[in-house]
């Protein structure tokens, strides 16, 4: 009963929560490798299942090649829902059915576990619709660049079309599609190529080729390098943009000194996600070092509190070793999460109304709090346990 006891006590009070959006990114995530697995599967080694007889088998290897597709951008779609991406949500709610989709159509028996799961997985799905409500924030140059992509994918595919009397092999419009594909990607196969004495047909597989090497280019670095360089602060021990987005319900720790170190062991104990704010540098490197998230700032200036969601944290807490800073602290607090408990410690016993005129709900001394337990403890009160606990942890 008293480990039941404690493990409910280290659970965050959102638990539900959490245990339900966690499962429903696993759930999808499976989903995304097993349409992958199954429709390697099934272009390795197809065995017939017991809708083979009314598929035709061209729909069915379709279905394998484009299930590996639908695997590979449902992946996408659950890092989606890993940051809680609203977008992420209307993306899988499209995928799911997908993938059961094309598992029937595969007509395999291998097929069978993918259909299932991908069932299965929409009504969980949806019943965690208000877990995912965070807007998609692209930048003004990752817009640009995803529109140059399509606008050359559609300009080629279109261009190329119109003058599929200049090409030797482009017929339809997929094929001009595919033509528009291959060149711009530099592949160039050869198969789709514009006639030789057609001036008009090489000039504008030129421009596919210029367009499409430069857009490709362009939407790579501007998707993609963010995501690089989110990688790159995490090894480094920064949180990234991407990081910050997902706190929710958090503690917030603002400022370090040496009353803020027992304050931080006592929060990892706890289970709870909990956020440092310092500009100590030093400090900052080493709580990275030991996997705690670090907003390097003044914990008094609003722009490090709105990185570090202030106004999500479930409570905020300022104890540093300079009184007059925590106060100043705690009136940004206050302005930017007036609803946001807010406990803070006073050095200086004569400042507790000081830091309560500030904002701060509840000012703890931390001189007055010792000197209260050691009598207690010493007169065989029954703080005596909590004393032992905090002598052992030293």
């Amino acid at each position: 009963m008293v480990g039941d006891r404690s493990l409910r006590e280290r659970l965050p009070e959102n638990w539900q929560r959490v245990l339900t959006t966690r499962a429903t990114v696993v759930l999808v995530l499976l989903v995304a490798l097993l349409s992958v697995a199954t429709a390697v599967l099934n272009i390795w080694n197809p065995n017939p299942g017991p809708l083979h007889g009314y598929v035709p088998e061209a729909i069915q290897s379709a279905a394998a090649f484009t299930g590996a597709l639908t695997g590979f951008t449902m992946v996408g779609s659950a890092l989606a829902l890993r940051r809680g991406l609203r977008a992420g949500w209307w993306a899988t709610l499209v995928l799911l059915p997908l993938t059961a989709a094309q598992g029937l159509l595969q007509s395999s028996p291998y097929s069978f576990p993918l259909v299932v799961l991908s069932i299965v997985s929409i009504p969980l799905l949806l019943l965690t619709y208000d877990r995912f409500d965070k807007p998609l924030s692209l930048t003004t140059t990752q817009i640009a660049a995803g529109a140059a992509l399509v606008g050359v994918q559609l300009y080629g595919t279109i261009g190329g079309y119109t003058l599929r009397d200049h090409f030797d092999g482009i017929d339809t419009i997929l094929d001009a599609f595919y033509f528009t594909l291959i060149t711009s990607s530099t592949v160039g196969y050869g198969d789709v190529t514009p006639n030789p004495e057609s001036v008009e047909g090489m000039l504008f597989t030129m421009s596919v080729l210029i367009l499409g090497v430069a857009s490709f280019g362009i939407a790579i670095g501007a998707l993609v390098g963010p995501l690089i360089q989110d990688r790159i602060s995490k090894t480094l021990g920064k949180m990234t943009d991407s990081q910050l987005q997902l706190l929710d319900e958090h503690i917030l720790v603002l400022g370090y000194g040496e009353l803020t170190e027992p304050i931080v062991d006592e929060l990892a104990e706890s289970a709870r996600e909990y956020v440092v704010v310092t500009t100590d540098r030093e400090a900052a490197t080493m709580l990275a070092d030991r996997g705690i998230a670090v907003v390097t700032g003044d914990p008094s200036d609003e722009e490090p509190l709105h990185r570090a969601k202030i106004d999500r944290a479930a409570a905020i807490l300022v104890a540093t070793n300079h009184d007059a800073e925590d106060a100043l602290t705690i009136l940004t607090a206050h302005q930017l999460a007036a609803n946001t408990r807010i406990v803070a410690a006073a050095t200086d016993r004569e400042n507790i109304e000081k830091l309560e005129r500030a904002g701060a709900d509840a000012v703890i001394s931390p001189a007055q709090l010792g000197g209260h337990l050691l009598v207690q403890s010493a007169l065989g009160s029954d703080e005596t346990a909590l004393v032992d606990r905090i002598l052992e942890s030293e």
